[in-house]
Parts: structure tokens; sequence; C-alpha cells
């Protein structure tokens, strides 16, 4: 059974990817609508300080981790950096080549999926072992 600080969690990480998207609906908005203005650049990297509170969150639930989950999901990210690495190293060898140039923002998503990847892993192999 989860505890009432597990719930607490979630309901943070929920209305702080809420303010994500809200402020990033918001920043595109009014900087698709102001493209000449001086200040486009600051309003468009508002996004930043909810995703900030995002990472924040994410750091301080590993730390209430146990040992054998905090060791899984450092397994599982130190998978997602390497292969997101490799992957982007690879790429710009075959942009050299002619390929199109990919924007960085796809970085972050492949890490997410490389991520998952690794936890989906780990969790076969375990089950397998057993």
């Amino acid at each position: 059974m989860a505890t009432w600080t597990a719930y607490k969690t979630r309901i943070q990480f929920g209305f702080a990817i809420l303010a994500y998207l809200m402020v990033l609906v918001g920043s595109v908005t009014v900087v698709s609508a102001n493209s000449s203005a001086p200040w486009r650049y600051w309003v468009s990297a508002l996004p930043v300080v909810p995703a900030a509170v995002v990472v924040w969150l994410v750091v301080r639930q590993l730390g209430r981790l146990d040992e054998v989950q905090k060791r899984t999901q450092m397994q599982a990210i130190g998978f997602s950096l390497a292969a997101t690495g490799l992957v982007t190293f690879g790429y710009g060898f075959l942009e050299g080549a002619g390929l199109p140039h990919i924007n960085a923002t796809f970085v972050l998503p492949l890490m997410a999926l490389f991520w998952f990847v690794g936890l989906t892993g780990l969790y076969l192999r375990a089950r397998i072992r057993r």
C-alpha cells in the first residue's frame, strides 16, 4: 500500500507537469504572436522553470527509494545515458554524410525511451531469474 508521501509526490508531479504544459503553450502562443519582440527569447525560456521543478521532484523521489530500487534506477539511467550518447554520437557522423540535422529537443525523449527500455530489460531479467 502506498504511503501519503508517495501520493503527495504524485500529486506534486502532476501539478508540475500541468504547469509545464500551461507555460509551454502560453509561451509558444505569445512568441508566435510577437515574433519580432526583443523579449521573445526570455518568454520562450519560461517553460524551463516548471521543468526544473519536475527535475527537483524526480531527484527527491530517487532519494526516497530503497537500495534495490536505487540500484535498478541507476542501472537504467546509466543504460539510458550510454545508449543516448551512442545514438546521438553516431547520428552526428551520419549528418556529416548527408542525413538531415535533427533538433536537439529530441535528445530528452530519446533518453526517456532508453530509460524505459533499461527498466523493462532489468525487470524481465529479474523475472526470468526467479
